[in-house]
């Protein structure tokens, strides 16, 4: 029997990689997963260790001149490297009579390193939360537009410019999000990144170029990636990667994109008003929308996919506030007893914390989550309610900078397995709430290196920009 064809979506999450193979149906047939090693978070000698590292490698004693590094949240490159190679391994012992086509790899947002043009790391990777590089935003301040995701310290770029006070003048390297740096160890070539990951590197993805104000900063001796549209072929996988995890010498690597993106493609948004509702520790929304539209203050900024846009904002509010009240023995106790059709009364904005970033940007709001019922049910009732009227105001806060109403809601994360929310949230918002199928963001990617997702989007089989889109963008 001839091979049946398979894709393969790669997701480095923050503490853990899994591999996921799909077939022509979209249906997937394997699964791998591996942990990573825990982040380095505000370790105040990490300063001492970059400075020792540097001094090793010639590069004087720089990274020392600030001290104990504050906001500073640290991996080593080489674990998503042996964690990428294990999940291929076992993966690919599980594929039988499948034979991988393309791979496509998503990874955090804003994780970035800097490495030299053959891909060997010359400084840690900053995580997608590290926020160290305070004073480099405030460079980048003075030439970014206001609405640039590319502004703040915990952005691509910031940590760029902070990164390079580890280099020496002379030092070429090449700034690398977490999936491109995986995409080139795959590859054996390095240099490439997409839309989606280059967005808080400054990339303008209307424009599809980097802008005139990021040229203007003075980057040398770090060149920028180039930028490709997700899911488009880049060329071949090395031999060496196939002889080490077992896959086919054949296996074509495709451009990445970002975790968030991958989970909202996994979850099945496609059409412009398919909203994604993420109920986890926070909450965060996506919507699909013809346009990009942008909000600063809030945090709203909007990722390419094709000719349409994936719109995200995110609130504190979320799961983090009922584990303040409560565990999940009582999460499921206390949902039976609610009545998800009856109103409690109560005007509650839950947050587990006082500060609110969407779709109110005040850091001084505070938790309203009083007066307190002596019915837990009826107080659980009242949290459920208010996080969903947030939701609510977070749709309709996109809708006011252009994007549009949502037509139906995909929910996904710990919350949306709760049967009594979902008919809440069905309530205050006025539309039927789905069960995601698909929880894993490696079918996200998966679906991108298989193509057809891409094809719906405007994009080609290979990725490459449809006459339909090309057109568009003539306009």
């Amino acid at each position: 029997m001839a091979d049946s064809p398979c894709w393969i979506g790669l997701d480095l999450g923050t503490s853990g990689c899994r591999a996921m193979a799909i077939d022509r149906a979209g249906e997937p047939i394997a699964l791998a997963k591996a942990e990573l090693p825990a982040i380095h978070a505000n370790r105040a000698n990490q300063a001492n260790q970059a400075d020792q590292a540097s001094q090793a490698n010639g590069r004087g004693n720089q990274t020392n001149s600030r001290g104990p590094v504050s906001g500073a949240i640290e991996q080593d490159p080489e674990h998503w490297w042996r964690a990428v190679i294990e999940v291929l391994s076992q993966l690919s012992c599980d594929l039988g009579r499948y034979r991988p086509q393309r791979l496509c790899v998503d990874g955090t947002s804003a994780t970035l390193l800097l490495c030299t043009p053959q891909g060997e790391p010359l400084t840690p990777a900053l995580m997608y939360n590290d926020a160290r590089a305070v004073d480099e935003a405030q460079i980048i301040a003075e030439y970014a537009p206001e609405d640039s995701p590319a502004r703040g310290p915990s952005a691509s770029l910031a940590k760029l410019l902070s990164l390079r006070r580890q280099l020496g003048p002379n030092q070429p390297a090449l700034a690398l999000h977490q999936a491109d740096w995986i995409s080139g160890r795959l590859r054996g070539r390095f240099g490439d990144s997409d839309w989606n990951n280059a967005l808080k590197l400054g990339f303008d993805p209307h424009r599809l170029a980097y802008p005139p104000w990021l040229l203007a900063l003075d980057l040398n001796p770090v060149e920028l990636p180039r930028c490709h549209p997700p899911g488009a072929d880049l060329g071949p996988a090395s031999a060496e990667v196939a002889a080490a995890t077992g896959l086919a010498p054949t296996l074509r690597i495709a451009a990445g994109t970002t975790d968030s993106t991958a989970a909202t493609l996994a979850a099945g948004a496609r059409a412009p008003g398919d909203a994604v509702t993420s109920l986890g520790s926070t909450l965060v929304l996506k919507l699909v929308s013809k346009r990009a539209v942008a909000d600063a203050a809030c945090g709203v900024y909007s990722h390419r996919i094709g000719h349409l846009w994936l719109v995200g904002g995110a609130s504190n509010s979320g799961g983090a506030v009922l584990r303040q009240s409560f565990d999940d023995a009582q999460l499921r106790r206390l949902s039976e007893r609610i009545d998800p059709t009856r109103a409690t009364g109560l005007d509650y904005y839950p947050l587990p914390h006082r500060g609110e970033r969407f779709p109110i940007a005040d850091p001084s709001l505070a938790p309203r989550i009083t007066p307190r019922p002596a019915e837990d049910s009826l107080f659980l009732a009242g949290l459920f309610e208010g996080i969903a009227q947030i939701e609510r105001a977070g749709y309709q806060r996109l809708r006011e900078l252009g994007a549009p109403a949502p037509t139906r809601i995909l929910s996904c994360g710990g919350g949306a397995q709760n049967p009594v929310w979902s008919a809440i949230r069905s309530r205050v918002l006025g539309l039927p709430v789905e069960c995601t199928r698909q929880k894993e963001a490696a079918y996200g990617a998966a679906l991108l290196a298989r193509g057809d997702w891409g094809a719906a989007f405007g994009q080609d089989e290979n990725g490459e920009l449809s006459g339909r889109l090309a057109g568009w963008l003539a306009d």
